[in-house]
């Protein structure tokens, strides 16, 4: 949500995105206000697991009720285990197809560079594989997470473009 507020002479842009404000208060006329963020899907592939399909289902499920609920029991502990990708980045999605997919959403350059960081050193996995075995209540090995250097470039252009503006 985008809205513009005029006072004594200064126009207040406000900015609302994933319970981020911010407020710009400056002397020139604000003409367009850009907020920039970026989805960002991963792809992961399970093992160490009988029923790969049965144990898939029962993370997107468990998943879909923890984030809907701030007051779930399993909340906490959800937290706890994506605390390392900060503030700038959100896991949106657990959804399921041939795999699990994850959608992140990022609000700067830097969270999408820092989650690319995580995912070449592996700690993505790690925290990936960590929520994974939470969710499913029993042990789950997570054999490849996959993001294409396409993807993450798509995502990088978006913050490099002209003032976040996608290039046609």
């Amino acid at each position: 949500m985008i809205s513009n507020v005029s006072e004594a002479g200064f126009d207040i842009c406000v900015v609302i995105n994933i319970a981020i404000y911010v407020i710009f208060d400056v002397s020139l006329t604000v003409q367009h206000c850009v907020n920039v963020s970026a989805v960002v899907g991963v792809d992961a592939k399970l093992w160490s697991v009988d029923d790969v399909t049965q144990c898939e289902d029962r993370i997107v499920s468990q998943w879909r009720e923890v984030s809907a609920d701030e007051k779930h029991e399993m909340r906490d502990k959800v937290d706890e285990i994506l605390r390392p990708f900060g503030f700038e980045t959100r896991l949106l999605v657990i959804d399921r197809a041939n795999s699990i997919a994850l959608y992140f959403i990022c609000l700067t350059l830097s969270a999408v560079m820092g989650l690319r960081d995580q995912w070449r050193n592996g700690q993505l996995c790690d925290i990936v594989q960590s929520l994974f075995t939470f969710l499913s209540g029993g042990a789950v090995g997570v054999t490849r997470l996959t993001w294409p250097a396409a993807d993450y470039e798509r995502c990088s252009e978006l913050f490099t473009s002209s003032v976040g503006k996608p290039t046609i």
